[in-house]
């Protein structure tokens, strides 16, 4: 009996495997662009333009490392906009930090504010009806990445086993534009955790605020995406609903008014974002060499491996002379990767890098594939540095989190090379997902994001790993006076380690 299921699902895969474009759902909708930007038709036009006149040729940038803020960037720049909205990523959760959202670009799209949503459909699982009310408005239109034609169930569970090569790429690009003036693109999905007003764990995370004409290379790669054939108009998979859309609003503006909703308002109100950036209340860099990169929409098909972004970062991480910082949540740098860092430490380049430790990783998979590099980089020179699960006072979230994990996803080389987007320092990243982010080469946003390293790599937030005289692995604990040395992945249970030793063995380090 076991013998003929693994055939079955052999034939599928096999099937899957021949058949997989054959089998998804097929592009259908009408093409479109950004809408061109005006001197002064909109607000943000007419709060932007003055801005770019003082820095003629240059591009606006500054880094959003706190949620509420990164949260405030998103919800003032949405209120302003007059023109339009593209709004990319890999999960928009139905919580509250996205139904907030998705209640300002609802009243967007009222005022007349044209709104296309590219969501990656694996995170859109059991959400089809927000969604497609949403996309009832006639100002919105929803889009998806490489769908699932059977939306639930068993036929479902089915298509997954059948497409399996397929459903496996998916897009993990984070980007929102507003009126092809502002830009904010990184490393934040759209959800609580990431804006820190999770009761659970929350993510340390990273997005670039942009203006200026850096702006158009976010649109044009959300053009790219938005008329691919990897996408696919969510109503051609569904039947919109326009009554559910005023059963939302009205659940929406309920959860609005209540004491958790205004509690995480009023934080965000302090923070203010993108407001403070526009009347000159808070520091923009004004950068000339800036530029926001994607992989193709369809990275799977392309033999041209040129084109992909990880391209571009490897080399980028190879001209480090004096030093290279990285930061990664999942950082599983395979052979190539190891052996380029190892061979920039022999050449004297400080290289470090922060990761989750065991007990921060969401994916202990993840973790086990890390840990078989640990060793040899720490034996050729290389800082290792892993973000405690739970960060000492100071560190909680909004209400009362104590769990911390890292998602940022940057790195800093010779104190003026960087990048910060969505790309993690892994296979997955590198060959599976398309990925985005910001590359630059400036001095002050260098100097920002080395500031971040050293907040993250702070003994308060994550332990240092070393070997001891022997070879082993120690974690140093320096929060402690004096400084502990532990001899276990620290803070993570038996059972968590059991697993991740476990995961260590299985072959499944390009699926990482």
């Amino acid at each position: 009996m076991l013998v003929a299921i693994i055939l079955i699902l052999l034939v599928l895969v096999v099937a899957g495997a021949i058949l997989a474009d054959r089998l998804a759902p097929k592009a259908s909708g009408e093409p479109s662009r950004t809408l061109p930007i005006q001197p002064d038709a909109t607000p943000l036009d007419r709060a932007v333009a003055p801005l770019l006149a003082a820095h003629p040729d240059l591009s606006g940038a500054v880094m959003l490392n706190d949620g509420p803020t990164a949260f405030a960037s998103r919800a003032l720049c949405t209120r302003d906009a007059g023109r339009s909205l593209d709004l990319q990523y890999y999960m928009w959760h139905d919580d509250l930090c996205g139904r907030l959202l998705a209640r300002e670009v609802a009243r967007a799209a009222d005022r007349g504010v044209r709104v296309r949503m590219l969501l990656d459909d694996m995170n859109a699982y059991g959400l089809d009806q927000q969604m497609l009310a949403l996309d009832a408005h006639p100002n919105i239109e929803i889009r998806v990445y490489n769908p699932f034609r059977n939306r639930s169930g068993l036929w479902r569970l089915l298509e997954t086993v059948v497409r399996a090569l397929r459903i496996n790429h998916r897009m993990h690009n984070k980007s929102w534009i507003a009126d092809g003036r502002i830009a904010i693109v990184g490393g934040r999905n759209i959800g609580e955790e990431y804006f820190n007003a999770a009761s659970g764990t929350n993510f340390r995370d990273l997005d670039v605020l942009l203006m200026g004409p850096v702006v158009a290379d976010a649109e044009g790669i959300f053009d790219r995406y938005w008329n691919s054939d990897t996408v696919v108009p969510l109503k051609a998979l569904g039947n919109q609903d326009p009554e559910r859309m005023r059963q939302l609003r009205d659940d929406v503006r309920g959860e609005s008014t209540s004491d958790r909703a205004r509690e995480y308002l009023a934080q965000v109100e302090s923070a203010r974002g993108v407001e403070a950036f526009l009347k000159g209340q808070r520091h923009l860099a004004w950068v000339d060499k800036i530029e926001v990169v994607a992989d193709p929409p369809a990275k799977w098909r392309r033999d041209d491996r040129g084109e992909w972004l990880v391209r571009r970062l490897v080399d980028a991480i190879g001209t480090a002379t004096t030093r290279a910082w990285l930061i990664s949540p999942y950082f599983v740098p395979g052979k190539h990767g190891t052996r380029q860092l190892l061979d920039l430490a022999r050449k004297g380049v400080d290289v470090r890098v922060v990761t989750n430790s065991l007990a921060a990783n969401d994916v202990p998979a993840v973790h086990a594939g890390y840990a078989r590099y640990r060793k040899p980089l720490l034996e050729g020179g290389v800082k290792l540095y892993e973000l405690r699960a739970q960060g000492h006072p100071g560190s909680a979230g909004l209400f009362g989190s104590s769990g911390a994990s890292l998602h940022t996803k940057a790195f800093v080389i010779d104190g003026h090379d960087g990048f910060i987007g969505s790309f993690n320092l892994d296979m997955r990243s590198a060959t599976l997902n398309t990925e985005m982010g910001v590359l630059f080469d400036d001095a002050e946003l260098g100097k920002s994001l080395e500031d971040e390293f050293r907040r993250l790599a702070d003994p308060a937030l994550s332990y240092t790993v070393r070997l001891d005289a022997n070879g082993k692995l120690r974690w140093e604990d320096a929060v402690r006076q004096p400084p502990a040395i532990l001899e276990r992945e620290p803070d993570a249970t038996l059972a968590r380690r059991v697993i991740a030793k476990v995961l260590r063995w299985l072959p499944i380090e390009t699926q990482l």
